[in-house]
């Protein structure tokens, strides 16, 4: 091996390395003076100097952060590998992952969020790339749980500063219905339950765009949305075999899980398409309900733009209240008959087009007793300049504001 300085007993410059048991140490070849054991715990600068470090500074250190990052990359390509990912995918996907892990904030992590670290670049690559990839997927393939995946997701974001685009209602959709075991004949799948993918996704898409219209996707998880979706465009693609089949079964023989709140997405789905059907001509004559107006699910997306128009209006308050006035006063130019049936017809008018939450608002909890008695505002109170954004409203929202607390 090479000289490295001098030796300190007999000045010699012929110093070289030697490794007894598998420990290396440098010795001077003149007169045999060890100079100075356990090479491994210098760093790379040091060992010049002959200086002892501590090991999260040493070369150990260097060489364990080495092995976790090819194992990482490893970890990183068989992922993409079993999705069956491009390989510009690969690249971009280890890319990420060899900045993140040069980050301080993911060198003292547990080991379980580095093996996710490796799953969360994988997945913003699919995002970016706009590849249908939602986090269920990557988190049943690395057998994690979503929030710790979504915490490691946040921090990677935060940390490289990355755009990660939301993933389409559309895209969702279509990955979401892949996974359904309606598409093949199989043991576990009656004949009565499959359907052709092309027309489901088509139907279920056509039913997911009338729910986010009418203010069912807005602040929900979209998933519950697509299963009470897809449940409804199945059955009504053949209602006669299917309109006795609930939701439960259907998602068991499909082989997906059913969230909680499908229900709720369900039950909503159908009052909407209740209040759309009243509105068909060919229908007015007919007491439907349930599930008697799945059938003509195809006939209600068709004409969804009409419908919705006349089932529900979407100015509220105080146009509904103006007409009401209006029927009931009467104008010189209406009928008489009108006129005397004012009331009736201001019975009739459709309801304002408003999310859920305000047309079935949930009961607030009861507060805590205070303490003390909050002094009386008298409106004077100063107003700091972080708060005072918050108070400030353009006049559109002031009217909608009137609306939505007339009604």
């Amino acid at each position: 091996m090479g000289p490295r300085g001098r030796c300190p007993g007999c000045g010699s410059a012929a110093l070289v390395e030697d490794a007894l048991y598998a420990q290396q140490q440098l010795v001077c070849a003149a007169c045999g003076c060890v100079l100075a054991e356990g090479l491994l715990t210098t760093t790379y600068s040091e060992e010049e100097h002959l200086r002892e470090v501590a090991y999260s500074q040493s070369t150990g250190q260097k060489e364990q952060l080495s092995r976790c990052l090819q194992r990482g990359i490893r970890r990183v390509q068989d992922l993409c590998k079993v999705l069956q990912l491009p390989a510009v995918f690969e690249e971009t996907a280890v890319s990420y992952f060899q900045r993140a892990l040069q980050l301080p904030a993911f060198h003292l992590v547990s080991l379980e969020k580095k093996e996710l670290l490796g799953g969360c670049c994988v997945f913003v690559t699919c995002r970016q790339h706009n590849w249908p990839l939602t986090m269920g997927t990557i988190c049943s393939l690395l057998y994690a749980k979503q929030e710790l995946f979504a915490g490691v997701f946040l921090s990677l974001q935060k940390e490289l500063g990355l755009s990660v685009p939301a993933l389409s209602l559309a895209d969702l959709v279509k990955t979401h219905l892949s996974s359904f075991r309606l598409f093949q004949p199989s043991a576990g799948v009656p004949a009565p339950f499959l359907e052709d993918k092309e027309k489901l996704v088509a139907r279920t898409m056509g039913i997911v765009e009338l729910a986010s219209e009418t203010w069912l996707v807005t602040g929900r998880h979209p998933v519950p949305v697509v299963t009470a979706a897809a449940f409804l465009a199945w059955q009504s693609l053949q209602p006669r075999a299917r309109l006795s089949c609930p939701l439960a079964r259907f998602c068991r023989v499909a082989g997906v899980d059913l969230p909680p709140p499908a229900h709720l997405r369900l039950k909503e789905l159908l009052e909407i398409l209740l209040g759309m059907a009243s509105q068909l001509a060919w229908l007015r004559g007919f007491h439907l309900d349930k599930k008697t107006v799945v059938k003509h699910v195809g006939d209600l997306l068709q004409h969804r733009v009409f419908l919705l128009k006349n089932a529900f209006c979407r100015e509220g308050g105080e146009e509904q209240q103006h007409g009401q006035d209006s029927l009931g006063q009467g104008s010189p130019s209406s009928p008489p008959m009108a006129r005397e049936k004012g009331c009736s017809l201001a019975k009739k008018c459709p309801r304002p087009l408003l999310p859920p939450c305000l047309i079935h608002p949930r009961k607030r909890l009861r507060s805590a007793a205070p303490s003390a008695p909050d002094p009386a505002i008298t409106g004077d109170e100063p107003i700091s300049d972080s708060e005072i954004e918050q108070y400030l409203r353009s006049p559109e929202e002031i009217r909608a504001f009137r609306k939505a607390k007339a009604w």
